[in-house]
């Protein structure tokens, strides 16, 4: 109802921050358009060089005596020279032998030289920059030749009376002028495709960061939420089986369910946190192997003993280590629950000075049943083990069971060794 209040019965929605015409000044001032009409006419840049050409060209009439003074028809011609570059963007090509042949025009009816000359450096560098490099140099080729034949056969027949043919070393500031007029375009063409080839690497890095962090998000999501529903699925097929002959342990197991499912909510909201507020920092840290008591009970409470082996001096673990480790044997022991019809599982954790080694035993055997897995719990093992220059090896053992070992480098990978390990909340 307020919207509609505000832009009256039938017409279009006001757009926000003022009328559109005027948020960045009015339409025809501007040098862009909106997407799909192409580029507006550069009305400031123009109107700005069409005062330096007059008024610059009056001044050097002042120290040319011996040529025509300036008449309405030299500012004509002049205007029209200035005027032709509102198309310069539209148009380069065309532009660049429009200006060439007012210029010729105007050196011909004997005006002065001057700032006449810039206007096509202005449509030679415009057409070089829009990559029509052939003509811009056939623009320049033009007004040189056509110089020449002023300076040298034309002039006897051209005002003002009784000139003289050109030195021949005018013909090298000419050249000079058309040189430079190339090399500025040319530098300018360069400088543009740099900046264009380093805005596309920016965009294509932006676009390989977001579908890493993608990827990263699914990793977290896929560890938090396969560890906890494996957990409640255990636990509510428990209570569902033990709802009338033991109300008692079926409590026990929604009570369960209950905190299973609190420790996901929270998990998952403080990973989706990093979407809505980007740059921010963690509202909580990221777990580690500090947290490795409650993976045992929880565990513990889906009907699986684990003995935890410690071995070596605990030292600081790098926090992409910290994390990787915690989430590998978040996994691991989601496997065992999932398709091991083993209750007991044995975890191993070594601490050395360069690497930190997991291990998880059970002893089998598989279940072959479906607990609601994806599937992709070891491709995510392997992928947090390399993604910091480590190892991931599962398979079963000799003597029956599972095993997955994993080897976690505690010093950075070195280039093209492996990729930055991901941070939680980050």
């Amino acid at each position: 109802m307020d919207e509609q209040r505000e832009r009256g019965p039938g017409g279009p929605p006001p757009a926000r921050g003022g009328p559109p015409v005027w948020r960045h000044g009015p339409v025809w001032w501007n040098s862009r358009t909106p997407e799909g009409t192409g580029p507006r006419l550069p009305w400031p840049t123009t109107l700005a060089l069409l005062a330096f050409v007059q008024i610059g060209s009056g001044f050097a009439g002042d120290g040319q005596p011996d040529r025509v003074a300036l008449d309405p028809f030299a500012r004509v011609l002049l205007l029209l020279a200035t005027a032709v570059l509102l198309l310069r963007h539209r148009s380069p090509a065309t532009v660049a032998y429009a200006t060439t042949a007012v210029t010729l025009v105007y050196l011909g009816a004997g005006y002065p030289y001057g700032p006449v000359l810039l206007t096509v450096a202005v449509a030679c560098f415009a057409a070089v920059v829009a990559g029509h490099r052939r003509a811009a140099w056939g623009a320049v080729g033009v007004l040189w030749a056509g110089h020449l034949l002023l300076a040298h056969w034309l002039y006897q027949w051209l005002p003002p009376g009784g000139d003289g043919a050109s030195p021949w070393s005018g013909q090298l500031v000419v050249a000079a002028w058309v040189v430079a007029i190339v090399a500025v375009s040319e530098l300018g063409r360069v400088r543009r495709e740099q900046g264009d080839k380093e805005r596309a690497e920016r965009a294509r890095a932006a676009e390989r960061r977001a579908d890493e962090e993608r990827l990263r998000m699914a990793r977290e999501l896929h560890d938090v939420l396969a560890h906890s529903i494996s957990v409640i699925n255990v636990q509510a097929g428990m209570g569902l089986a033990l709802l009338d002959s033991d109300p008692e342990q079926a409590r026990t197991a929604l009570t369960t369910i209950k905190a299973a499912s609190k420790e996901a909510l929270g998990e998952v909201r403080q990973v989706l946190d990093t979407l809505r507020a980007p740059g921010e920092a963690p509202r909580a840290p990221a777990p580690g192997l500090d947290r490795l008591p409650e993976l045992v009970e929880q565990a513990g409470s889906a009907g699986l003993t684990v003995d935890v082996i410690t071995q070596g001096a605990p030292a600081k673990v790098p926090p992409g280590a910290d994390l990787a480790a915690f989430r590998i044997l978040q996994e691991a022991l989601t496997n065992v629950v999932r398709h091991s019809g083993s209750r007991h599982a044995r975890v191993l954790v070594r601490h050395e000075k360069a690497a930190l080694t997991l291990r998880v035993d059970d002893d089998g055997p598989a279940t072959g049943a479906d607990a609601g897995g994806s599937g992709n719990g070891l491709a995510g093992m392997r992928e947090r083990a390399a993604a910091l220059g480590g190892t991931i090896e599962a398979g079963p053992r000799p003597d029956g069971g599972f095993r997955v070992t994993a080897v976690l480098p505690l010093t950075a990978p070195r280039d093209g060794e492996a990729r930055t390990a991901p941070r939680e909340g980050q």
